[in-house]
C-alpha cells in the first residue's frame, strides 16, 4: 500500500540537511530501484523551485511499503531525522487516484 510521509523541517535546518542530504537521497534511490517510490521532494520556503537562502520547510515522500509500521520504521530511520534536520514526521495511508 501506498503511505505519504509528510515531514517538517527544523528551524534552520539547512546545514542538518546540507550534512545528510547525500545519505538521504541514497535511501530513495533504493526505494525507486526496487520500483516502490511514487514522488519525492522538498517544500521550498518561498514561492520559487531555487529559494535560495530562504531554503525548505519540509518534505512529501510517497512510497509503497507493506504496512504503516514498516512506513514508520522507515521514515523515522531517515537520515534528515537523525542529524536534526527534520523535527516531525507524519506517516499515512495514501490512495493514488490520478495520475
Amino acid at each position: 500500500m501506498l503511505y505519504a510521509i509528510i515531514c517538517e523541517d527544523s528551524p534552520n535546518s539547512a546545514a542538518a540537511r546540507a550534512e545528510a542530504r547525500a545519505a538521504h537521497l541514497a535511501r530513495l534511490e533504493d526505494l525507486q530501484a526496487q520500483g516502490r517510490l511514487v514522488l519525492a521532494g522538498p517544500f521550498p520556503a518561498i514561492d520559487s523551485t531555487d529559494p535560495g537562502p530562504a531554503g525548505f520547510v519540509g518534505s512529501l515522500i510517497v512510497a509503497d511499503f507493506a504496512n504503516q509500521q514498516e512506513a514508520q520504521r522507515w521514515a523515522e530511520a531517515d537520515p534528515f531525522i537523525l542529524s536534526g534536520a527534520y523535527a516531525n514526521v507524519e506517516v499515512k495511508p495514501f490512495k493514488q487516484v490520478y495520475p
